[in-house]
């Protein structure tokens, strides 16, 4: 034991510096929320479909759960049925085997809806494209509102296009 501490003293810390605060997630909280009340009348819920991804953007849409992020705080949170959800976030190219589910999904999900495709295999099927067990990009199978390109896309890039989404909606409905 006494070699271990002798260790650490000899050592210090040996730590990252702690990340800056990104100014590019703040947001009005105010009148973020009053732009969800307009559009859903509460808490935005939203389910997560995988229709084939290889889990890198779920892992990303995870981090937004996290105390950096919060977006619990914000009044968005996640739903496990589709039937309590106002946005679908979909992640992966659509699989052959998935396409009857998203579709299922989608149709449960009630009015207004909104779909955001998530990740370079949502938007436009990634590497894998269409072929005999890809329906390649989600636009290809249901109808999307936003796409948010990357592989996996920063959880900063989650909010923005969760929030473009939402302000979306919001500004068509009021014209």
């Amino acid at each position: 034991m006494y070699q271990i501490i002798k260790q650490i003293l000899r050592t210090g810390i040996k730590t990252e510096t702690p990340p800056q605060p990104d100014d590019a997630l703040r947001v009005e909280i105010q009148n973020l929320q009053e732009q969800i009340l307009r559009h859903v009348g509460g808490a935005l819920a939203i389910r997560c479909v995988d229709a084939g991804s290889c889990n890198g953007c779920e892992l990303e849409i995870h981090a937004l759960n996290n105390a950096y992020y919060n977006i619990e705080g914000l009044g968005i949170h996640f739903v496990a049925s589709p039937r309590h959800a106002d946005m679908l976030l979909v992640t992966g190219p659509v699989s052959r085997h998935m396409q009857v589910a998203l579709k299922r999904t989608y149709d449960a999900t009630p009015e207004p809806k909104l779909v955001v495709a998530i990740g370079d295999c949502g938007c436009d099927g990634g590497i894998f494209g269409e072929s005999y067990a890809s329906c390649g990009k989600v636009s290809n199978v249901i109808p999307v509102d936003v796409a948010i390109p990357g592989c996996p896309p920063t959880p900063t890039a989650l909010l923005q296009g969760i929030l473009t989404a939402i302000t979306g909606s919001t500004k068509a409905e009021n014209t």
